[in-house]
């Protein structure tokens, strides 16, 4: 028999030598296209396999490694591995065994497009157009003539949205693939799904149910990593611990290098979540110097991990020390790979993070200028993520320096990057909506191929067995019902998530106005002292507005802050206004005994604006001093109420008052409040309930706001 001996065309990316990754190959003759089992496929280090009875195999190599393939009927073949690629090998019979006729008749019949090539093309795509690597998925599924390559396909269909983040599709896809051919493989696959799902019970009992003698070494290593990574992810430290310490023993017994490193990496990053800063640093030590061994890349990654490490425990001059080593590597490596603004080795970011460890040694002089350096980078690589952290950064240190000129120009601009950020968000969310609802038609449309091949087979059958006929009829329609409510269950699910995403998006955007708003409101106080000539009354404002726009700034990242925090918040910036409008009226804010204060949450700066209304649209105005009343007591065991009164010229008169210009205009605290409210009421479940009313019936009507809240 002749050999021809080929490769299939893949463009897959060329893997560090000693990293271990599987290789799949097909044995088969090239005339009848019929497999050949039971071929002997060795590694020159020991691994070992056959060919199944499609002809195919699957074993574990690294680049560099000789195969050798041993059968019978056919001369041993020798090839070395130099790429992720797919082996295929065709054994061709001698042309003198047959007679020209056969032969001829052989190569007269037309060779259709193989189903290994759509899946290898579909893997080619995954990272880089996952529309492309479906549509290659779904050509494949057209071919599929045995369960096996039904799960094949499904597998790699799942790994595409793994990779895309569709969890839900994924871990649907992997069951799917499981159903046709149960391989521990694609169990792995399903459990990591889970976890990423945040489906955690799931994840744990399908890494637990697997048979573990059955694994390779490499899949054992990743079966107790991924056992680690869920018990990290909730919190129950001591078993990520043990989980992680049984894959490094197993990685470290079988030298699989890269995995060491990570594991040492992850027990670390356990211990610091834990507390045990000693142990975590004993491992991030091991992990540094392990990672140094393997590649640039790696190495810097490591580096950063320990820098954060040290950013936690106030350690800033080592953080600043491996920042700075890490920025000389990135640039090396930057010649040859392309760091996207989401990865943690941009120079911006470093910059950003240097910049940042030197303002808490107080060495204004360096922090100022990384912080620039790191401006300027993320404007050049359009990161405004990082651009408006170093901006809101910069000017918080020229604020504590005392310049505030320049204070208030660097946070203009963070207020203008603020509005770009916010923009540009809905345009990300505009866009993977599309790309979700692409990913989930394209979903659909499988599941109909499935479908239609079961219909198909149905109607094969009514020409041989009547009885058969009608049940494969029955129950095809079953399944094709079946999958229309998975994939209607998915894309609701989708649905929710995305709506879910959007919301925390625009509630981000809406605390992002209002702190602006605020701030520049109080900043115009600031300034009427300084017009008036009032230095000392200007600087004990501005001594009490930086605590209050202190507090607002680390309040502003959170969706609900403890009562008590918006309570010292309230009584701060109602001391302020009535500072600055003494002669107007004067404040009372009164909490009750019986409340539990700690027990309930709010959104901050809920009131702050209801506040604002008063003072500067009705007690200001009023002839006579008025009175602000705040006053917060509990409704029932789960709820309280918070009431604000004031004794002004009421919402009617205000209205009155307003010029033509300032009809026209929409008060930006009220309107974000209204629809943060509705936000918040939309996401969990009618919190939040705010009423505003007239206080009196008389000439100063004056205005009341009722604020219920309701227990987290």
């Amino acid at each position: 028999m002749l050999i021809i001996f080929s490769v299939a065309i893949i463009h897959g990316q060329v893997l560090q030598n000693q990293t271990k990754f599987t290789v799949r190959g097909k044995v088969l003759e090239s005339d009848t296209r019929n497999p050949i089992t039971n071929v002997n496929v060795e590694v020159n280090g020991g691994a070992y396999t056959t060919t199944d009875n499609f002809g195919e195999f699957r074993i574990e190599v690294r680049i560099g490694d000789e195969l050798t393939i041993r059968h019978k009927d056919f001369e041993t073949i020798y090839y070395t591995i130099k790429s992720s690629e797919r082996i295929l090998v065709e054994v061709e019979p001698e042309i003198n065994a047959i007679t020209d006729n056969e032969y001829l008749s052989k190569r007269s019949k037309k060779i259709q497009p193989q189903f290994n090539w759509y899946i290898d093309s579909a893997e080619v795509y995954l990272k880089n157009d996952a529309k492309k690597s479906i549509n290659f998925v779904t050509q494949a599924l057209k071919l599929s003539n045995s369960k096996k390559e039904n799960a094949q396909a499904y597998e790699v269909l799942a790994d595409v949205n793994m990779y895309w983040k569709q969890y839900d599709l994924a871990i649907s896809n992997y069951n799917i693939s499981l159903e046709n051919a149960t391989t521990n493989a694609v169990k792995l696959k399903l459990a990591s799904a889970y976890k990423e799902n945040k489906n955690y019970q799931e994840s744990i009992q399908v890494y637990n149910n697997i048979n573990k003698r059955e694994l390779s070494n490499y899949q054992l290593v990743t079966l107790h990593e991924g056992l680690g990574n869920v018990y990290k992810a909730t919190k129950q430290f001591d078993k990520a611990i043990s989980a992680y310490n049984v894959a490094l023993s197993v990685a470290q017994k079988h030298i699989i290098t890269p995995k060491i490193t990570n594991l040492n990496s992850k027990i670390a990053e356990v211990y610091t979540e834990k507390g045990a800063l000693n142990e975590a640093e004993g491992f991030f030590n091991k992990s540094l110097k392990l990672a140094e061994s393997e590649n640039p890349k790696r190495a810097v990654e490591e580096k950063i991990k320990v820098a954060d490490f040290k950013n936690k425990n106030n350690n800033f001059s080592s953080e600043i020390n491996l920042r700075k080593q890490a920025l000389k590597e990135i640039e090396s490596i930057a010649q040859d790979t392309v760091l996207n603004n989401q990865s943690p080795l941009t120079p911006q970011r470093q910059n950003y993070k240097i910049g940042s460890a030197y303002a808490y040694q107080n060495d204004i002089g360096n922090a100022i200028k990384y912080l620039e350096k790191s401006i300027e980078e993320a404007d050049d690589k359009e990161d405004l993520i990082v651009q408006k952290d170093a901006t809101r950064k910069l000017s918080e240190i020229y604020r504590d320096a005392g310049q505030f000129d320049k204070a208030l120009i660097a946070y203009q601009s963070y207020v203008d990057l603020v509005d770009k950020l916010y923009m540009k968000k809905e345009q990300e969310i505009s866009q993977a909506t599309k790309f979700s609802k692409d990913l989930v038609a394209k979903q659909n449309r499988i599941n109909s191929l499935e479908s239609q091949k079961t219909l198909a087979d149905t109607k094969y059958q009514l020409n041989t067995e009547q009885t058969k006929r009608q049940k494969l009829i029955i129950y095809s329609l079953i399944g094709g019902l079946v999958l229309l409510l998975i994939a209607a269950f998915l894309m609701y699910k989708n649905i929710r998530q995305q709506r879910f995403a959007n919301n925390l998006l625009a509630l981000k955007s809406l605390r992002s106005q209002m702190n602006p708003h605020f701030i520049f409101n109080a900043l115009n106080s600031v300034n009427s002292f300084i017009a008036l000539n009032d230095e000392r009354t200007a600087n004990k404002y501005l001594s009490d507005f930086s605590m209050l726009m202190r507090a607002v700034l680390e309040n502003s990242e959170k969706d609900f802050i403890p009562l008590e925090k918006e309570v010292e918040l309230l009584q701060l910036y109602t001391k302020l206004e009535h500072f600055r409008f003494k002669d107007k009226f004067d404040y009372n804010i009164h909490v009750d005994e019986n409340i539990t204060i700690k027990d309930f949450v709010i959104p901050p700066m809920l009131l702050q604006p209801y506040i604002e209304n008063a003072v500067w649209h009705g007690l200001r105005y009023k002839k006579t001093e008025g009175q602000l009343n705040i006053d917060i007591s509990q409704k029932t065991s789960n709820e309280i109420t918070i009431t604000i009164t004031d004794d002004g010229i009421g919402r009617a008169q205000s209205k009155a008052l307003k010029t033509q210009n300032q009809k026209k205009q929409t008060s930006t605290g009220m309107g974000n409040i209204k629809k943060r409210v509705s936000i918040l009421n939309e996401m969990y479940k009618d919190k939040v309930d705010v009423v505003v009313s007239n206080y009196k019936a008389l000439e100063d009507t004056g205005t009341k706001v009722v604020v219920t809240l309701k227990k987290y």
